[in-house]
C-alpha cells in the first residue's frame, strides 16, 4: 500500500499519496456526495502508513474549496501526521490558498492552530 491515487472531479480533489517519491497531496475542490466514503479509504492509507512512514513527510493541500462535511474528514486525515508528530517523526503540513481567499486562509490557521505540527501557509497569486 504504498501509493494512492485519485484523479480530480469537478467535485472532488486530486490526490496522490506515493511513499516511494515522498509526494503527498490534495489538490481542488473537495465536495462529494458521500464524504464519509470518499475519504475512508484516504484515512485507511494514512492508517497504514504511519506504521512504516517515510523519515519526513510533507503533506500538502492546495484547495480551491471544500466544505464543512469535508472539513471534517480533513480533520481526522490530519490528526494522522499529528500522531507521527507526536512519535517523533520529520512532518511538516503545507496549506496553499489563494491570495485572496480570507476563508482558506483561515480554515489553514485553524487547522494549524488544532494540530500543533510545523504548518507552512503560503498564499498563492491570483491570475
Amino acid at each position: 500500500m504504498d501509493r494512492f491515487f485519485l484523479e480530480s472531479s469537478a467535485i472532488t480533489p486530486y490526490v496522490e499519496f506515493d511513499k516511494g517519491t515522498g509526494v503527498f497531496i490534495m489538490q481542488g475542490r473537495s465536495l462529494p456526495e458521500d464524504v464519509k466514503s470518499y475519504y475512508l479509504p484516504m484515512i485507511q492509507w494514512w492508517d497504514s502508513y504511519i506504521k512504516n512512514p517515510n523519515k519526513s513527510t510533507n503533506l500538502v493541500l492546495d484547495f480551491d474549496y471544500f466544505n464543512t462535511a469535508s472539513s471534517k474528514m480533513l480533520l481526522i486525515l490530519l490528526n494522522k501526521l499529528k500522531e507521527l508528530h507526536k512519535n517523533g517523526n520529520e512532518v511538516l503540513i503545507t496549506w496553499k490558498y489563494p491570495q485572496l481567499d480570507a476563508e482558506l486562509e483561515e480554515a489553514g490557521e485553524e487547522f494549524a492552530e488544532l494540530l500543533n505540527v510545523p504548518f507552512d501557509m503560503i498564499a498563492k497569486p491570483v491570475d
